[in-house]
């Protein structure tokens, strides 16, 4: 085969592809394959052209008689690491293949998943234990103290409580994302909305001594009235759980130009110690708190802007998290109008 039948064959490869020669010199790749590895790797020495041990190891290895060699390959670029199935086939006239498949988001997605299902199991078993350990002091050494039996109820109860509070969040996440890519149509009248979260939330409100104010005209943007709905119940919610005792919780509804197009600012706005900048890129992360212990003591799953997050996405806006340390916390919503 000469040497414009291999150009032209590794250049109908979908994959970064490299041929190299029975004298161990790379012999030909395509475009992809040089945006991965380099300019000027044609001619020289496999090693100069892969720095990954694994791949020569593999190229090494095969032979007319031995089946294709499989290997992983990390490389940094841009800042980022980015991960490679590396297969290493042995072709006629001693050349060899190898074919580099990028495989940098099924090893995101497998250890999202992994890290996912190892949070999971530790939210669940923290209740499942302490439930497990009310229930067998109920059956002996608490069998006839009604006062104990009353306390420890209360506890199964608010632990109870707590596992059906994270199936729920679980359940809700699920169905934000297996939806995420649909755009909700339906107009949706912005006041309105937010007045009934925060009636519902008035007695919240009352016990802990806070004031909730609504300012802003009436606006209708395209949308999914329930899922907006658990946004801003989720926002007004964790205002009031997590900012000055006596405060005015501030929600706010102000037209935006984005480069999209006209938009709406919806901001909810506490009285709070603020947040360490530090955490602010992660908030929206499954499971991420600040304050870990005085979340679960208030009920909190670890999942409520997570799931803001995907609504947000969904209804193809974008939240906005702004604090300072002693200057409490602003969420804005911002949604497209058209």
């Amino acid at each position: 085969m000469t040497d414009i039948e291999l150009a032209r064959l590794l250049a109908g490869l979908p994959l970064p592809a490299m041929l190299i020669s029975g004298t161990e010199r790379v012999q030909a790749c395509n475009s992809l394959a040089i945006a991965l590895l380099g300019e000027g790797i044609v001619g020289r020495h496999p090693a100069i052209a892969v720095r990954a041990p694994g791949v020569l190891e593999a190229i090494g290895k095969v032979g007319p008689d031995t089946p294709p060699q499989e290997t992983r390959m990390s490389l940094r670029r841009e800042g980022q690491e980015e991960v490679f199935q590396v297969t290493v086939s042995s072709l006629r006239d001693g050349l060899v293949l190898c074919i580099f498949r990028d495989v940098t988001e099924e090893e995101k997605a497998g250890e999202m998943r992994r890290d996912f299902v190892a949070n999971v199991s530790h939210e669940l078993r923290t209740p499942l234990t302490a439930l497990m350990g009310f229930i067998e002091t109920l059956k002996h050494a608490a069998r006839d103290d009604p006062k104990a039996r009353e306390v420890f109820l209360g506890i199964m109860e608010a632990e109870a409580g707590r596992m059906n509070r994270l199936v729920r969040d679980l359940l809700h996440l699920s169905r934000v994302e297996a939806e995420e890519r649909v755009r909700p149509r339906e107009p949706v009248e912005l006041r309105g909305l937010l007045e009934g979260v925060i009636s519902s939330l008035r007695g919240m409100a009352e016990r802990e001594g806070d004031r909730v104010e609504l300012t802003g005209d009436p606006v209708t943007v395209p949308g999914d009235w329930d899922q907006l709905v658990q946004v801003f119940t989720n926002l007004v919610e964790n205002a009031l759980k997590y900012g000055a005792a006596g405060q005015v919780v501030r929600v706010s509804l102000t037209p935006e130009e984005t480069v999209r197009g006209p938009a709406v600012r919806v901001e909810v706005a506490d009285e709070g110690e603020g947040i360490d900048p530090v955490h602010i890129p992660r908030l929206t992360e499954r499971f991420y708190r600040v304050d870990t212990h005085r979340s679960r003591e208030m009920g909190g799953t670890g999942l409520g802007l997570a799931i803001v997050k995907h609504i947000v996405s969904r209804h193809r806006g974008w939240l906005r998290i702004e604090s300072e340390k002693g200057r409490g916390s602003r969420f804005q919503v911002v949604l497209p109008l058209g």
